[in-house]
């Protein structure tokens, strides 16, 4: 009798230790699981601050925006994306981030921001094409002007023309090219 309550005992131990176990993993997926999503969209966010303070000829703004946005790319998660979004965001990251780093220790050099911001953004683009997770409708606009007439381009989260490369001089400048769903 002795015997079958030890048993008992070890076995209802067990499965209370595995239970918990279980119980652990799964709160730690699901507590994960929004973290990861938001990855992209956070990114997303701190590209729009970028582009707004842009607009807005707002350097320091623009600054703290980049500092910011290269925070956001150190936390994705590849593994959370989808297999081809993993395979942009990995050719794309150390390239944003270095034109994030450029935007964020540039206060005062609002033309270099821009620079800057002109490949980011079709960093993000490319990214956005293979998914996008904000679940805002954006669009992608282009200013055939800047850059001596090549143009440039941008993601931005109105159907309104708001132009980062020539800010508050000729904020309209500019047209939709494409709409990211």
């Amino acid at each position: 009798m002795a015997m079958a309550s030890l048993l008992f005992a070890a076995c209802n131990t067990t499965t209370k230790t595995t239970d918990k176990k279980v119980s652990d993993t799964t709160k730690s997926t699901l507590a994960s699981s929004p973290a990861k999503k938001d990855a992209t969209a956070n990114l997303i966010s701190d590209y729009l601050k970028l582009k707004n303070a842009l607009v807005q000829d707002n350097d320091g703004q623009a600054a703290l925006a980049g500092r910011s946005l290269v925070v956001s790319i150190g936390k994705i998660d590849t593994l959370s994306l989808a297999a081809a979004q993993a395979k942009v965001f990995a050719d794309i990251s150390a390239d944003a981030r270095e034109h994030a780093e450029h935007i964020g220790a540039n206060a005062g050099n609002i033309s270099h921001q821009r620079e800057h911001f002109e490949t980011l953004s079709g960093e993000i683009y490319d990214l956005l094409k293979t998914g996008n997770s904000t679940g805002k409708k954006l669009y992608y606009a282009n200013c055939p002007m800047y850059n001596k007439g090549k143009g440039g381009n941008w993601i931005s989260e109105t159907k309104e023309i708001h132009n980062p490369y020539y800010g508050k001089a000729m904020q309209d400048c500019g047209s939709l090219k494409e709409e990211l769903n």
